[in-house]
């Protein structure tokens, strides 16, 4: 007896083999109906242990019967004289067939994986391509039905997973036919390209558009009944939803395969997007389940990249992690200076202090005297960082820290008022800077290279720039000349080089200067990703424009009207005199009056882009019963402001008037 994992198999096989012997053996002294019968109770025990859940598990059962010599021993026993022993054995080979049908191609696909680099792969194609047909074949069947159908019908789990099994060394057979990995021509690779197996890579080809054209009709299909699934919020995921995604994917992998496919694919996809989306939304569990969508940002929308990039950060309070709390003296509030969670001399604590301290450390963050980031000259809302950050020795660690508060402050889901601009996004990104990105961070310099880039020929060839490949930067309030190219200093700027010579110096002011800064922020950023592989993929799931969103917030002007859709009311109803002087009041007053009341009540400096909507729920106004001279209070944590029946309106704005003063209205002013 072989060592082995199984050694009750091997003994089962070993009978079983034996008996079969016996029997081709046999004389008329031996009682063959119940050896036969035997034989076929042995068969049905193999069957009975072979796993059905896993492929890995059932080769191991296969291989043992393979190498246990039974198929050659039945094979022997067929071909044998006597009628009984050869009708044995055409029932046990049936019977072996029959049992394994649904078991074979999970079998044989495990089988393949080992087979797939091997460079006469070509040669399996044929054989593993009849089993895609059929699969694919009862895939659409099935998918037909259920767009026919009033209900969605349910598909075949051990189909999907099967053709997705066989697809893989198909897909690897074709890209091995494919010449310096460009995809295969269609329909002219049957003439030149594909040689004897151009009928198999057409097959798949249809096989592709056959689905796609299903999976497009399930999605319509999908996208009548919305408005019935919305309704019906506890409606439970219909099961065949998951299925849909699984094969969209292997769709997706397959279109690469072609020229042209992967293009018509994701354009069939953008006009499916709704469907799409509320499939992720209803199906998500992590963000790397998507990741092949989440990068094609034209069939998602704001919600659902936002919603799938936070998933990429850590969530709070595991049940393993530990809680910190920390003090924080407002006097000594900086960026240099420790922080402790508890505000000196204030006993608030929750939410609405979290909101208020992620905005008081990302000021300083962002300060200009902290010399860690630059804004842009035309817009102080984006920001960089400083080239001339290293006069502080300790900078890199600050970027580390940066990294990491900006990170929480979105996992937080907490508005900083701040935004990157592109030449900051695009790095983070690992994307390459071109000259148009830099017109925000630098329009100085954005118009001077525009000019050399559209002035006449002639007279940048005479010399008249007087530019050499160098530039200036400025060190600890000196100047330091930099050679943007080997031999930079003798090399003159000409019609001919001027592209090269932008290029590089944008290079230089916005990649080079900066490269140290951005890498110790995205590292202090990534450590509060879940999965450091994934550090790049969250700005690539997100436009510009979408991180600048979940950063800063609404751009637009408090509406007054949305605030108050927004508001509940407790001791006071909508239409009490106070309440009516109080919108009134709120109305009048300026913008930034405006803001500095919405962070006295909420500790937020901006809303979420859908305005108050956006918030996790909604304000409050209380009654108290305190004196008149009383000023309004608030509760952060709860969005509560609270304040007495003022006997006037000019009582009432007195009040608010003092409050809205920003040392008054920026200072923590809840219970």
């Amino acid at each position: 007896m072989r060592s082995t994992r199984h050694p009750h198999t091997w003994r089962l096989m070993n009978d079983l083999n034996s008996l079969i012997h016996a029997l081709c053996n046999c004389n008329d002294n031996i009682d063959v109906n119940a050896n036969v019968t035997c034989m076929m109770k042995m068969l049905t025990d193999f069957l009975t242990m072979t796993p059905k859940d896993g492929a890995d598990r059932s080769e191991q059962y296969l291989q043992i019967f393979i190498h246990s010599s039974v198929p050659a021993a039945l094979v022997k026993l067929y071909v044998s004289p006597s009628v009984t022993t050869k009708q044995a054995a055409h029932e046990c080979i049936c019977q072996f067939i029959d049992s394994c049908k649904t078991l074979l191609p999970t079998l044989l696909a495990a089988m393949m994986k080992g087979y797939v680099h091997d460079v006469k792969c070509m040669l399996r194609l044929q054989d593993v391509f009849p089993f895609v047909r059929e699969l694919a074949t009862r895939l659409s069947c099935a998918l037909e039905l259920s767009v026919q159908s009033a209900e969605f019908i349910q598909l075949s789990d051990s189909d999907v997973c099967e053709f997705i099994k066989f697809m893989h060394p198909v897909k690897c057979a074709i890209r091995h036919q494919q010449t310096f990995g460009s995809p295969v021509s269609f329909p002219s690779l049957m003439q030149s390209e594909a040689g004897n197996e151009g009928i198999e890579i057409e097959g798949v080809h249809r096989v592709f558009c056959d689905l796609q054209e299903k999976m497009e009709l399930c999605l319509k299909k999908l996208e009548s009944q919305l408005g019935l699934i919305n309704k019906e919020r506890g409606e439970p995921i219909v099961s065949c939803w998951p299925l849909y995604l699984l094969i969209l994917k292997e769709l997706e992998s397959i279109s690469k395969l072609y020229k042209g496919l992967e293009e018509m694919f994701w354009e069939k996809m953008r006009q499916r997007r709704v469907e799409l989306c509320f499939l992720m939304v209803r199906l998500s569990k992590r963000s790397t389940d998507y990741q092949w969508i989440l990068e094609h940002k034209k069939v998602t929308n704001f919600k659902i990249r936002q919603r799938f990039a936070l998933k990429m950060l850590r969530e709070g309070r595991h049940k393993n992690e530990e809680f910190y709390e920390m003090l924080i003296c407002r006097s000594r509030l900086s960026l240099r200076g420790q922080l402790f969670i508890q505000f000196e001399n204030e006993e608030a604590t929750g939410p609405g202090v979290l909101r208020e301290w992620f905005s008081l450390v990302c000021e300083a963050i962002f300060n200009p005297q902290n010399t860690l980031f630059v804004s842009c000259p035309n817009d102080g809302r984006r920001f960089f960082p400083n080239p001339a950050s290293k006069v502080d020795p300790l900078h890199l660690e600050y970027f580390t820290f940066s990294g990491r508060m900006i990170a929480l402050a979105l996992l937080h889901r907490v508005e900083i008022s701040i935004a990157f601009d592109c030449v900051f996004f695009l790095q983070l990104a690992g994307e390459d800077i071109s000259f148009e990105d830099i017109r925000d961070a630098d329009p100085y310099l954005y118009s001077g290279c525009k000019k050399i880039l559209e002035m006449d020929m002639k007279m940048v060839d005479e010399d008249i720039l007087g530019l050499t490949f160098v530039c200036e930067d400025e060190e600890l309030g000196s100047r330091k000349v930099v050679e943007l190219c080997p031999d930079g200093k003798n090399t003159i700027v000409n019609s001919e080089n001027r592209d090269n010579y932008v290029n590089l110096l944008v290079k230089h002011r916005f990649v080079t200067s900066i490269a140290h800064q951005v890498a110790h922020f995205s590292q202090g950023f990534g450590d509060i990703i879940t999965d450091r592989r994934l550090r790049k993929s969250f700005y690539r799931i997100l436009d510009h424009e979408d991180l600048n969103k979940m950063l800063h917030g609404s751009k637009t002007a408090v509406s007054v009207e949305n605030w108050k859709e927004h508001t509940n009311y407790n001791g006071y109803k909508k239409d009490d005199l106070q309440i009516s002087w109080f919108w009134e009041i709120v109305g009048s007053m300026s913008a930034e009056q405006k803001n500095v009341l919405l962070f006295f009540w909420t500790s937020i400096k901006s809303l979420p882009v859908e305005g108050f909507g956006g918030l996790d729920s909604k304000l409050h106004i209380y009654r108290t019963l305190d004196s008149h001279d009383y000023l309004p209070s608030s509760h952060t944590c709860f969005y509560r402001l609270c304040f007495p029946p003022y006997p006037s309106m000019d009582v009432m704005q007195n009040r608010l008037n003092i409050i809205t003063q920003n040392y008054v209205g920026c200072s923590f002013g809840a219970e």
